[in-house]
């Protein structure tokens, strides 16, 4: 009798198994306090493993001193001095004051390291944290590399951070969307922009995952990472320390991603740049965003912005910091594209006439871990007339992507590749001079500025694709008339029954 094949499951990859580990460690702390424990960790093994690596090249090189800062500053690593080196850190391990010798860990490499001043965190010798559970996240994290050539383990823990990053904001829920842009929409953003080659700007940068995404990008299409200069400004501390931790454990430059407490609108870190790319989710609908301190700004060339809401304001940041040739990709709330709401509607004509309105992409639900509000793709581009790529001066393409995605969970969805691969080709092919562009109804559909003017410069893109947008395009007067109409006819058609059974009753009783 043939054995019966015994089908064992397929291994989980390193970041799930860690992730599953590393959540039993978590117990009763919060998802937003616990993230800063495990990836502080994860960015100090990155560091001590990359210094380790030199430091032992060093020790065979005649004359070296592998104790000299200025040996690993030329060559772009951080200095970690003995009492921060992984491997200290696992022979005390299991002492019951872990938490301060971590604490004081990260102090000192701060102090050896300018850059990350402010930037690590300190939260190791909190109460909540038991230093049995802190001791086995150490020797957790410490096999990441799992024995192979620690040359890969920056990689490895580079990919590790960028997925708790992830599953952090998961745990988190709404909170966690305000540091973390779901992965697939910010490669959509960098799959149709193609920075490629110069500045990248990020005014609302989150934890930098449209930096990484972008040297992805680049290194992906065998590009040359230096080729790209990365700027960012965020306003929330704790976050900003996630993208310096986040860039630096890819070995990015991050000295102009800065951080203060004023943000982009009144306190702009970057006054005179103009960027060659500008990826951006700025948070949907913000009504506090010190507009009223701002009504005369230079910035708003298109009108002014309402001080209620963020949504124009945020636009015309973007295009201010665009360069000549600018070109910009940016999520916002979907009600941006109909809006007519305090001067709305005629900042958006202004950009319409002014053609600066390349793209625009309906989102579907559940792809944002922080609301519900439906979002869309914003593409703006100062060039349309060339750029290096066709005239399309006088069009403006849309596609509805909201019958893509799948869910990953009961209330989270998100893109595949093939989804991703199928809105950036279309954009491309329509913005190219060879490329193969046509209109598919229910997707995607290239629109004359005239047919934008008939519909009185609203950008939905279900209005030009062909399918019905009840959604969008919902009229209230109208469907009330209709509905009116309707009750009317049932009334009418009630009194005749009535009257007829009332007849017939007559006629039993007679």
């Amino acid at each position: 009798m043939a054995k019966k094949k015994i089908e064992t499951p397929q291994k989980e990859p390193i970041e799930k198994q860690l992730w599953k580990a590393a959540d039993k460690l978590r117990k009763n702390i919060d998802a937003a306090e616990y993230k800063h424990i495990v990836l502080g960790l994860i960015f100090l093994k990155y560091i001590s493993d990359s210094f380790e690596e030199l430091h032992a090249k060093l020790q065979g090189i005649k004359g070296a001193d592998p104790e000299d800062k200025d040996e690993y500053r030329a060559e772009n690593i951080f200095f970690v001095p003995e009492s921060a080196r992984w491997s200290y850190l696992v022979s005390e391990a299991k002492k019951p004051d872990i938490g301060k010798i971590v604490d004081q860990a990260m102090d000192d490499i701060e102090k050896n390291n300018p850059s990350l001043k402010d930037v690590l965190p300190k939260v190791f010798a909190r109460g909540n944290l038991d230093p049995a559970n802190l001791g086995g996240l150490i020797d957790l994290i410490g096999n990441v590399a799992l024995g192979d050539a620690k040359a890969r383990s920056a990689d490895v823990l580079g990919h590790v951070f960028e997925y708790f990053l992830g599953e952090f904001a998961l745990a988190e829920g709404k909170k966690g969307g305000q540091f973390y842009t779901p992965r697939s929409v910010v490669e959509i953003l960098v799959e149709m922009l193609e920075p490629f080659k110069g500045r990248v700007f990020d005014p609302c940068c989150g934890s930098g995952g449209m930096f990484v995404q972008s040297e992805k990008f680049v290194e992906n299409h065998r590009g040359k990472v230096n080729d790209i200069a990365i700027y960012g400004q965020e306003s929330n501390q704790t976050t900003w320390r996630l993208a310096k931790m986040n860039l630096a454990i890819r070995g990015i430059d991050s000295s102009q991603v800065k951080w203060n407490s004023e943000g982009s609108f009144l306190k702009d870190a970057h006054k005179d740049l103009k960027a060659d790319f500008v990826i951006a989710n700025p948070p949907f609908n913000d009504s506090d965003w010190s507009g009223e301190l701002l009504r005369n700004d230079a910035r708003w060339k298109y009108g002014t912005p309402p001080a209620g809401n963020a949504n124009y304001a945020w636009i015309q940041h973007f295009l201010y910091h665009l360069g000549p040739k600018g070109t910009a990709g940016f999520v916002l709330a979907k009600g941006s594209l109909t809006s007519k709401t305090s001067g709305e509607g005629e900042i958006r004509k202004s950009l319409i006439e002014a053609r600066l309105v390349d793209c625009i992409v309906n989102l579907p639900g559940k792809l944002f871990l922080n609301t519900q509000i439906p979002a869309s793709l914003w593409f703006l581009s100062r060039n349309k007339a060339n750029g290096g790529y066709r005239n399309r001066t006088d069009e403006i393409l849309f596609i509805d992507a909201r019958n893509l995605g799948h869910l990953i969970n009961r209330r989270t969805l998100e893109f595949s590749e093939e989804d991703i691969q199928k809105i950036a080709s279309t954009y491309h092919n329509w913005r190219s001079a060879k490329g193969k562009y046509e209109d598919i109804p229910g997707f995607c559909n290239s629109a004359s500025i005239e047919r934008v003017k008939e519909l009185d410069y609203v950008l939905t893109p279900g209005r030009y694709v062909g399918l019905p947008e009840e959604e969008d395009d919902f009229d209230f007067k109208e469907r009330f008339t209709s509905l009116k109409k309707e009750f009317e006819e049932q009334l009418k058609e009630e009194e005749k029954l009535n009257k007829a059974i009332l007849e017939s009753l007559k006629k039993v009783k007679l």
